[in-house]
């Protein structure tokens, strides 16, 4: 699987599931019954320099937890939606609220529910833990585990080929 740069040089925007990519898909119950997640210092520093740069960053989650909403505040992430299982509605508002085509966006999903999003936008890309069925429908699979490196491997090649490169 080639790096496709050409599919790259369109994106504008990098779109992101949390369970799985931003973090390793574990977690866990603190005393007062929320869940809980680990994230990589990395990605974050990955997501940031995009944004330096111009890019705008989004996450869609099935989620809906306080420790993802403020891992999103403290990134200041443009965009985000949160308790969608069906991606999709998420994924159209998102167009109408950036104005940017799919064809402008890169995703990283890993399972699933990920995929009508994979195969619309103009870059897909995965972690190596990713759902066989999703593995298939990417145009890039990271080396760095989800959670773990993956997102800032995506950003570092969005940062050197993407529009604003």
């Amino acid at each position: 699987m080639g790096l496709e740069i050409d599919r790259l040089r369109a994106v504008q925007m990098l779109v992101l599931d949390v369970d799985g990519v931003l973090t390793d898909a574990r977690i866990w119950m603190d005393v007062n019954g929320e869940w809980r997640r680990f994230f990589s210092v990395r990605d974050g520093v990955g997501i940031k320099r995009l944004m330096e740069k111009g890019y705008k960053i989004a996450i869609i989650t099935g989620s809906q937890a306080a420790d993802i909403r403020q891992r999103a505040k403290n990134l200041g992430i443009h965009f985000f939606y949160e308790g969608a299982l069906d991606k999709e509605p998420s994924f159209e508002a998102l167009q109408k609220e950036s104005g940017l085509r799919p064809e402008q966006m890169a995703y990283v999903g890993d399972d699933i529910f990920d995929i009508p999003l994979l195969k619309a936008v103009g870059f897909a890309a995965t972690v190596p833990e990713a759902v066989d069925e999703v593995k298939d429908c990417v145009q890039y699979i990271a080396r760095r585990p989800g959670g773990n490196g993956a997102v800032r491997e995506i950003c570092d090649i969005v940062y050197q080929y993407g529009a604003f490169a």
